[in-house]
């Protein structure tokens, strides 16, 4: 079920009886279809899911304030709420933020990391400090999130000033789409890097939600 929340504008639906049992799922938007599809792929009707807008990963210092009134507004109605988010550049605020409220979230840095495999990722992140990470969502969104905000819709020329130390494109592909594969390609070419695609399925993400299924 998808919690109609005001940061989110999907259609909702009510359970009539949230608390006994009901877990909540509070995560970024850019995670939303992912989730639903574990959700869906699991059977796990026992829980809900509402969404922060994906664009405050433009402003972090945004994350953590935003998810602890998410969880006041909603503690009441849930057995167990559930944080899908990773660090996500608060600088380890959110875990403390999640701790001072007895909530769970997902552990990594950030989805590039739990997407990959937090373990995995954590091998080859030092010899890929010059690639630039895609999700299915980025490639999605690439213009939303990162030609507008960079400015490089008014300003191309700007582009290899912003990206002209990064030495490829790495979009980790949660489904396999001929059509996100090539605007993944597209994107690659936006900013003139080669374009290296890993077929990452949803990684630590399913664990976690695995472990958040338990929680009530």
């Amino acid at each position: 079920m998808l919690v109609n929340d005001d940061t989110l504008t999907e259609q909702g639906l009510d359970a009539p009886d949230r608390k006994l049992g009901r877990v909540l799922i509070l995560a970024c938007g850019a995670l939303a279809r992912e989730i639903l599809a574990l959700v869906r792929l699991n059977d796990w009707d026992h829980m809900d899911l509402t969404c922060l807008p994906a664009k405050y990963h433009l402003y972090p210092d945004k994350i953590v304030t935003a998810v602890a009134e998410s969880v006041h507004k909603h503690r009441a109605d849930y057995e167990a709420i559930f944080v899908a988010y990773a660090d996500c550049g608060t600088g380890g605020l959110l875990a403390v933020k999640c701790a001072e409220l007895g909530v769970e979230m997902i552990a990594g840095p950030h989805c590039y990391s739990f997407f990959e495999g937090n373990e995995a990722f954590a091998k080859t992140s030092e010899d890929e400090i010059t690639a630039f990470y895609l999700t299915d969502f980025l490639v999605k969104q690439f213009d939303a999130f990162v030609i507008k905000p960079m400015g490089l819709d008014r300003h191309p020329e700007l582009r290899d000033m912003y990206f002209g130390n990064y030495t490829k494109m790495v979009y980790q592909a949660q489904v396999d789409s001929a059509e996100l594969d090539a605007k993944a390609q597209e994107c690659a070419d936006k900013l003139g890097l080669p374009l290296e695609r890993r077929f990452t399925g949803y990684g630590d993400l399913a664990v976690a939600l695995e472990k958040a299924a338990l929680l009530s």
